[in-house]
């Protein structure tokens, strides 16, 4: 058990303090909230977000709430490890870790560039010499400074306790420390002011006038007989037309998985309808001559589903569909394929898991998935399990979280070979939630070390067919799914064909 001072302002604890004291203690460490006497900050951003929970009406807890009673002790000379959260620029004894986002340790600096639309980086800086982690954090909400605010905070929460823990247990900064990180000054109040007035409210009012319009929370499911030329290995969307699968406009689908089975080709997909709170499993066959069926529910739960993977393996058909709102990743059989399911386990119990991804490999098999790590967003930070059979047991690998980064953590596909190598679809929230998918190398894979190349994002020319959110073949079908807003009141039949 290793010793930790968390130091604190002694006139301003915030709960995400508390947070990531509770978290290091929970991992078995000795903690402290120690405070530290600092000047007395400019309160514009707590003001800020004062009135922006009021304008809003936004419920519920904030992670930069004030906590005004929580007992402080004094910092210990014999502390392993000190946690600087006060912004204050003080030194103290070594070694020490701080939290700086865009090279500045308060958090009014992540504040103002959440209000000038920008999207903040996180680094865990050590001694104020050079990173030992970084955090590119996807902000789900991008007009509410409240929410994006608890979203970067949640992954600071997530990549500081990594970071200290590691740090702690091998005694030394990540086998490959990042660059010096140069310090950067607080922003003032005029600052803020003037960042939330006339950067993130026009924001604001235009984006609710985008809501009023348009549903801005769909899809549209594309597929094609790909006739060999897939994007997995051309990168592109080039190849053999697209054809739309057509869901009447009341309802979307999304999260595309094709499927042969004896000579006739299914597409299982997430089904979401208008009005509703959760979405279903559904599957459309696709017919020789490019037609498909209408698709029909085949799994519905009390809690939403999506991303049904659909694979055959030990003689029997299986589903591992995203769960995450039921508490769990639950494994799924094809009691009478297609129609009929049964649960057959649950692989992975009170984990909030997204988009889970199956691959065998060299003998034991693989999931890699986002995980909500119980704040912020669900699609920023890649985990990876392994087990020797399908239905467990799944150890989590040692090095989780193994990445967290907005570009490059939610699985947005199953893997694909490519010549000698594989290849995974992963999505890109740099723009938005959904609107955007790469390709990245699988480069190393062992119960030591996981290693993907970065992402490439795929290209689209025609704007029918962009902001790609998933990527999927068959032997016989290749299936995208594009993020298209469609105007709420639009009467018109979506179109049939598509073609690059």
């Amino acid at each position: 058990m290793s010793t930790i001072d968390i130091l604190v302002p002694a006139n301003d604890v915030r709960r995400i303090h508390l947070l990531v004291a509770d978290r290091l203690a929970e991992k078995g460490h000795d903690i402290v909230l120690a405070g530290v006497e600092t000047p007395d900050e400019p309160r514009m951003l707590s003001n800020i977000l004062r009135a922006e929970r009021r304008t809003l009406r936004i419920r519920g807890n904030d992670l930069f709430d004030v906590v005004s009673t929580v007992g402080l002790s004094s910092s210990r000379a014999e502390a392993a490890l000190r946690i600087d959260l006060t912004a204050s620029g003080q030194s103290f004894a070594s070694p020490t870790l701080e939290p700086r986002f865009n090279g500045c340790a308060s958090v009014a600096s992540a504040a103002k560039a959440l209000m000038q639309g920008c999207l903040p980086r996180i680094d865990i800086v050590l001694n104020d010499d050079e990173a030992i982690g970084h955090a590119a954090p996807m902000v789900d909400s991008r007009l509410s400074l409240v929410r994006g605010l608890n979203d970067v905070l949640a992954r600071m929460l997530t990549l500081l306790v990594d970071a200290a823990d590691r740090y702690l247990r091998s005694g030394a900064p990540a086998e490959t420390p990042y660059k010096r990180v140069t310090r950067s000054p607080q922003p003032t109040a005029g600052q803020l002011l003037n960042a939330y007035m006339f950067s993130m409210m026009p924001r604001q009012l235009a984006g609710a006038a985008h809501r009023a319009l348009f549903n801005i929370h769909r899809w549209d499911t594309y597929y094609r007989f790909h006739k060999g030329v897939q994007v997995g290995s051309t990168g592109s969307l080039t190849g053999e037309p697209w054809a739309i699968l057509p869901d009447g406009g009341n309802r979307f689908y999304a999260d595309p998985f094709p499927f042969d089975w004896n000579g006739r080709h299914f597409i299982f997909v997430e089904d979401f309808a208008d009005g509703d709170t959760k979405a279903v499993i559904s599957v459309a066959e696709v017919f020789p001559d490019g037609r498909a069926s209408v698709p029909r529910t085949v799994v519905e739960e009390p809690h939403h589903l999506s991303y049904p993977q659909v694979f055959s393996r030990d003689g029997e058909i299986w589903m591992l569909p995203e769960s995450a709102a039921g508490g769990g990743l639950v494994l799924y059989r094809a009691a009478s394929f297609p129609d009929g399911w049964v649960r057959h386990a649950v692989l992975i119990p009170d984990r909030a898991l997204f988009d889970a991804t199956l691959l065998e490999h060299e003998g034991r098999l693989w999931l890699f998935a986002s995980e909500r790590d119980t704040y912020g967003s669900a699609a920023d930070t890649l985990v990876v399990y392994y087990a020797d059979r399908l239905d467990g047991e799944w150890t989590p690998h040692r090095s989780n979280p193994l990445q967290i980064d907005r570009a490059a953590a939610r699985p947005g596909g199953s893997f694909i070979g490519v010549g000698n190598r594989l290849v995974l679809p992963l999505q890109d929230g740099t723009q938005e939630y959904g609107a955007g998918l790469g390709l990245a190398d699988l480069l190393e894979l062992n119960e030591e070390r996981v290693r993907l190349a970065a992402p490439v994002p795929i290209p689209s020319r025609d704007k029918a067919i962009s902001r790609i959110h998933t990527l999927n073949s068959s032997e016989h079908l290749e299936v995208i799914d594009c993020k298209v807003p469609r105007f709420r009141w639009s009467l018109k039949s979506p179109r049939r064909l598509a073609s690059q």
